[in-house]
C-alpha cells in the first residue's frame, strides 16, 4: 500500500477511536460537544475584530466553521476512508499533502477534545471549567503542534491561490470528485481556495491567528485571573 495512503488511513483511524470512546459513553459525548461549542464561541470572541473586517471576514468564518467548528465531520471522514487510494491518484500531489496535514490536525484536535471532555462537568462549559480542564490535560507540545498544523493547512491554501494551474485543476475535479464519492472534500478545498484568494495575501491574517492562539495557550496554562464576569479569555 502507498505510504501516503496508509498515513491518511491511520489518521482517520485515530479519529474513529475518539468517536468510539464517546459512543460508548454518552456522558463523555455530551461533554466533548460542550467543549467544542465553547471553543466555537471563544473563537468568535477572540476574532470578533477580524469577523468585522471585509477583507478578513470570510477567511475568519472559514476557520470558524471548517477548523474550529463543533459540527460532525463523520460523513466527510467516511468519504475519505472509502476512497483514499483514489484520492491519492486523483488529486494533485500538493493537494493530497494538504489533505494529509488536515488529517493530522483533525486527529490531534479530536484527541485533545476528548481529553478535555473527561475533565469538564456536565452541562455548558464556562471559563473556569475550561481553564481547569486545559490545565488537567496539559500537553503543551501538542497544543503548539495544533497551531502549527493549522498554519500549514492555511499556508498551503494561500500558496495554491497563486497557482492558476492548481486552481484550474481543482475546478476540473468537480465531476470526478463527485463520482468518486468526494463531494465534501471537493467543497472544502474549493472554499479554501476562494476564501484565501479573496484576501489577496493571507500572511497578516495568519500571523494574527497564530499570535493570538499562542497567547491564549500561554494564558490558559498560566491560569491568570480573568476579568470579573468574563465568559472568555481576555484576548481579541
Amino acid at each position: 500500500m502507498n505510504t501516503q495512503v496508509q498515513a491518511i488511513l491511520d489518521l482517520l483511524r485515530r479519529v474513529d477511536e475518539q468517536r468510539a470512546q464517546r459512543a460508548a459513553d454518552p456522558s463523555l459525548h455530551d461533554r466533548v460537544q460542550a467543549v467544542k461549542h465553547y471553543q466555537h464561541e471563544r473563537f468568535q470572541h477572540t476574532y470578533a475584530d477580524l469577523l468585522a473586517q471585509p477583507r478578513y471576514a470570510k477567511a475568519t468564518r472559514f476557520f470558524l466553521e471548517e477548523l474550529y467548528g463543533p459540527m460532525d465531520f463523520t460523513r466527510r471522514d467516511t468519504q475519505f476512508k472509502r476512497v483514499v487510494p483514489g484520492l491519492v491518484r486523483l488529486f494533485p500531489k500538493e493537494v493530497v499533502l494538504t489533505v494529509q496535514t488536515l488529517g493530522e490536525l483533525h486527529a490531534l484536535s479530536e484527541e485533545l477534545d476528548t481529553a478535555m471532555g473527561r475533565h469538564v462537568s456536565a452541562g455548558a462549559v464556562d471559563l473556569a471549567g475550561y481553564v481547569a480542564a486545559w490545565q488537567a490535560v496539559g500537553r503543551p507540545a501538542d497544543r503548539e503542534a495544533q497551531i502549527l498544523l493549522m498554519r500549514r493547512v492555511a499556508d498551503a491554501l494561500d500558496v495554491y491561490t497563486r497557482n492558476p494551474f492548481l486552481r484550474h485543476s481543482l475546478r476540473l475535479m468537480r465531476t470526478p470528485a463527485r463520482l468518486a464519492g468526494l463531494p465534501e472534500l471537493q467543497a472544502f478545498l474549493e472554499a479554501g481556495f476562494d476564501t484565501f484568494g479573496a484576501m489577496r495575501g493571507a500572511q497578516e491574517f495568519l500571523d494574527t491567528v497564530v499570535r493570538r492562539e499562542r497567547a491564549l495557550a500561554a494564558w490558559l496554562f498560566a491560569a491568570r485571573p480573568a476579568p470579573a464576569g468574563s465568559r472568555f479569555p481576555p484576548f481579541g
